[in-house]
């Protein structure tokens, strides 16, 4: 699909967004929308979700479809549900796995890459990321040692879900193992 080909090269869509907590860049799925729409030619985008249960969870499946005259091209993606999210009732919960699918399946149609090349982190990011990462393994290596001590252990399960919004999600993944781990060698 040409026109497909060229809104994907013609896209900017900047990170607009501020997250005041994490201070850090993003861009919504209104913010994709709002760049996408002048480049459109003609195309008709869609977005719809479906509420679908994987295993015992729930997820909300979003699908981005383009239509030209003649064919139509579409992406999914999924967002996980949170069971309980502070200062949000269930409809909220919902609506904000909703605007995550819908933002990634935009991003996967329109080919909108959220990581940066490693070559382009600034210096200084790079030195404070080793530092989080170093401190990060050795408070699991002091955890080794509470092995015996589910409270203890529960707190650094805590601490997994604070590091996951400080830091990139592969470690949040490797603290979150080592933990489980931990818990099972007791």
């Amino acid at each position: 699909m040409q026109k497909l080909a060229k809104i994907q090269a013609t896209l900017k869509a900047p990170k607009g967004q501020t997250n005041s907590f994490g201070n850090y860049k993003y861009r919504s799925c209104e913010d994709i929308l709002t760049a996408v729409k002048p480049l459109l030619d003609g195309c008709v985008l869609t977005i719809s979700d479906e509420i679908v249960a994987i295993a015992d969870r729930i997820y909300v499946k979003a699908t981005a479809r383009i239509f030209d005259e003649t064919q139509w091209v579409e992406t999914t993606a999924f967002a996980r549900e949170a069971s309980d999210k502070k200062g949000m009732d269930a409809a909220q919960i919902t609506g904000s796995a909703s605007s995550y699918a819908r933002k990634y399946a935009l991003n996967g149609l329109f080919c909108i890459d959220d990581t940066k090349d490693a070559d382009a982190i600034e210096p200084e990011v790079k030195s404070a990321s080793k530092q989080i990462i170093q401190a990060a393994v050795s408070m699991l290596d002091a955890a080794a040692s509470a092995r015996n001590d589910t409270k203890t252990l529960e707190s650094w399960t805590d601490m997994a879900d604070e590091l996951k919004k400080l830091v990139w999600p592969e470690l949040h993944d490797m603290t979150k193992t080592k933990i489980k781990e931990l818990k099972g060698a007791k």
